[in-house]
């Protein structure tokens, strides 16, 4: 009788809950338990799974690893997928072993490479892989000078902190002064020079941003799967314009993305990001981790949550080709149920009449992504 697979996935993205979703339904049929750890009671995470709590908070990376290693131990944890502290959960991979679990994530070479956006452009580029120009600021002159070398290129100017996840602080350059213009609308990514010049001079400490023209549309995400012997199982791009979003196997997007894959030993699952720099696809960032949007590949009938397991458990999938590419579609969000609330009720005054409450249905429908 085959035994049931342990895994847990800490502190991770809401969107994570599909991967949830993804290795109950795996296609051996094979029974899947999750554990599930965040410093949020309320991430959708905890309810998907079938255990989970909370994290302690404050915890250094040193002591992040002794939970974790007693989480594996008192959970029985066959397979943990670590997104917070994955540099120091890696650099323990021989004392998870130890422990009966295995590690769904990159060599610590690897993440020390893609932690930092400027070491991961450097080395990219002395392998051959196209990147954008770019500049390494911490002030406001150095800021300036970046812009105005960019600018003077006929680039629009952006910048991102050199170490970070998720766009979280990507911002566009702009010299319009601001006005009640920028006060209409939804809150955009275009920020004005002066204002972040000002900030800059006022500020007590350095910044760490790289600097860069803005890329164009399409954005190619390639979603990879490479095994500890450097070889990937699996490459699909997933396209993105505007609300548009499709699949490709171009080898414009994936030549590249596998040398990264290979070259660096991203081992699992990696995600390669690419955008287009005039009429050709350079760099634009590259995580060491299953992106949130990983279960897209289902439309293409492809479960790479599954796989990326089976292959941490020493069952290697083989290469994997979609069996076909779906078809073009867009995204939208839906309810997911949460844990119980252990806060109490916030209205407390009886006075103002209320609708009767509705009773919620037994079980909610999850985000769908839909075909255009």
């Amino acid at each position: 009788m085959v035994s049931r697979v342990r895994v847990w996935l800490n502190r991770t993205y809401a969107e994570n809950v599909f991967f949830m979703d993804q290795l109950r339904r795996n296609p051996g049929d094979r029974a899947v338990e999750i554990h599930a750890t965040h410093g949020d009671p309320d991430s959708p995470v905890l309810a998907a799974a079938d255990t989970s709590e909370l994290e302690p908070e404050g915890l250094s990376p040193a002591a992040y690893v002794e939970y974790a290693l007693d989480q594996c131990v008192r959970r029985g944890i066959d397979v943990f997928v670590p997104r917070l502290h994955q540099a120091a959960v890696v650099a323990h991979r021989a004392e998870f072993a130890a422990a009966g679990t295995a590690l769904l994530a990159p060599t610590p070479e690897a993440v020390a490479v893609f932690e930092d956006k400027a070491v991961a452009y450097e080395a990219v580029r002395s392998v051959g892989v196209p990147v954008p120009p770019w500049h390494r600021v911490r002030n406001a002159d150095e800021l300036v000078d970046a812009v105005e070398e960019l600018e003077a290129a006929g680039h629009l100017a952006c910048f991102k902190p050199a170490a970070g996840a998720g766009g979280a602080g990507f911002r566009v350059i702009t010299r319009s002064p601001f006005s009640l213009l920028h006060l209409t609308g939804f809150p955009g990514p275009h920020v004005q020079l002066d204002l972040v010049v000002e900030a800059l001079r006022r500020a007590e400490e350095p910044v760490d941003w790289l600097v860069m023209p803005r890329l164009e549309q399409p954005e190619v995400s390639v979603d990879c799967l490479t095994g500890p012997d450097n070889r990937v199982r699996l490459a699909v791009g997933r396209t993105k314009h505007g609300r548009r979003r499709g699949f490709t196997l171009d080898e414009r997007w994936l030549a590249p993305a596998r040398l990264i894959a290979e070259g660096f030993g991203l081992h699992y699952l990696s995600n390669i990001q690419f955008r287009m720099l005039g009429d050709r696809p350079v760099l634009l960032d590259v995580n060491s981790r299953a992106a949130g949007g990983l279960h897209q590949l289902s439309l293409c009938g492809v479960n790479a949550p599954w796989a990326a397991v089976r292959l941490a458990l020493g069952e290697d999938p083989g290469v994997i080709e979609p069996p076909f590419l779906g078809q073009d579609y867009t995204v939208v969000s839906g309810p997911r149920p949460l844990v119980a609330a252990a806060l109490p009720r916030q209205r407390t005054d009886s006075a103002e009449a209320l609708l009767p409450a509705v009773p919620s249905p037994a079980q909610t429908a999850p985000a769908q992504v839909l075909p255009l």
